[in-house]
């Protein structure tokens, strides 16, 4: 085979995530935060023998979920990357350890659009395709809920138009 020929050169997938992801990341962590503080709180202002120690986790647990609210969600959002071609599905995510998805259209099995109530309430949607790999399905997140419906119809007709992959 010619040098270059049957090869793949990989290049950051072009589109961001919608900007509303990064406050639907901080919502998520508030709640994340917020289920293990306030019962914390609650029980040190009743158990008065183990009040400093409920209170002071309490208090460390607040402080690293807010941190982690603050920050992470902006530095996701300059990480994470996706893109549909006619040939695949690309994912990047992750800033220290990176991780690149790829799908082939000829291994895609399904294409699913999730919602839930926080996505609904920031307007976004989640994409997942799914194919027979053992690591699992492709999710690209944080996109606006027309855009993920949009995707889904396109990754449909063009998985729909793609002749399987026998091996």
């Amino acid at each position: 085979m010619p040098p270059g020929e049957g090869t793949v050169r990989l290049r950051p997938p072009r589109n961001t995530l919608d900007e509303r992801a990064v406050g639907w990341w901080r919502a998520r962590w508030l709640l994340l935060t917020a289920a293990p503080v306030a019962p914390l709180a609650v029980l040190g202002a009743i158990v008065a023998p183990a009040r400093f120690w409920l209170l002071l986790s309490a208090a460390v647990l607040a402080a690293a979920g807010l941190a982690v609210t603050v920050l992470l969600p902006r530095w996701w959002f300059r990480t994470h990357r996706w893109e549909v071609t006619e040939d695949a599905v690309y994912v990047r995510t992750g800033f220290f350890r990176q991780e690149w998805r790829i799908a082939p259209m000829s291994r895609i099995q399904t294409v699913d659009t999730v919602r839930g109530p926080l996505e609904q309430l920031f307007r976004l949607g989640t994409v997942t395709v799914t194919t027979a790999s053992a690591k699992g399905a492709v999710r690209i997140e944080g996109l606006d809920h027309e855009v993920a419906a949009q995707l889904a119809e396109r990754l449909t007709r063009i998985t729909r138009d793609t002749p399987g992959d026998a091996t």
